[in-house]
């Protein structure tokens, strides 16, 4: 029996042009993670990399752990091809943005800073740009309270170089 969640998961998909079977099967995924926790925020991120270098969970979550965390810090990492990794369960506070990982979900994606890497610069591929725009959409139908923000809203960062609070404004949780 397919749920509404599966439902929204499947049009978030299609609305982003992301039609393999496994992305739609991930986002379905995201449907099932238990999360009791109240979710008031999902923050965006970048990972500071230079563009065009393509990293994943796995190597944040080494050097999160490199760094002293117990995990890696985000929930969820966009990759140059638009994969959407797992990366630290739902159910866990993050650590990813100093006095809101409580309540908040991060997303991080993959770039961030020019090639000289060191200059902040929007590096998104189209490819990030929809899996972005699933993913957030997704999480909004699922957690309608959550207010997307910058990471630069709560740090002085440029992270994620673009304006995500402006960007992702009007997006709004689909009946």
């Amino acid at each position: 029996m397919r749920t509404e969640g599966m439902k929204a998961a499947d049009a978030a998909c299609a609305n982003a042009n992301l039609e393999s079977s496994q992305s739609i099967n991930y986002l379905r995924s995201i449907v099932a993670q238990k999360c009791e926790r109240i979710i008031r925020e999902i923050i965006i991120h970048c990972s500071a990399t230079k563009e065009m270098k393509d990293f994943g969970a796995g190597d944040i979550r080494r050097w999160h752990l490199e760094r002293g965390f117990n995990d890696i810090g985000y929930h969820y990492v966009v990759r140059l091809d638009g994969t959407i990794e797992p990366g630290r369960p739902l159910a866990k506070a993050g650590a990813h943005c100093l006095n809101h990982n409580r309540h908040s979900i991060g997303v991080c994606y993959i770039g961030g800073l020019a090639s000289d890497g060191r200059t902040p610069k929007d590096t998104r591929t189209a490819e990030q740009r929809q899996a972005l725009l699933s993913l957030l959409q997704h999480l909004i139908d699922r957690y309608p309270q959550a207010k997307i923000h910058s990471h630069r809203d709560f740090a002085a960062k440029a992270c994620p170089c673009f304006d995500a609070t402006a960007e992702y404004a009007g997006l709004r949780p689909r009946k």
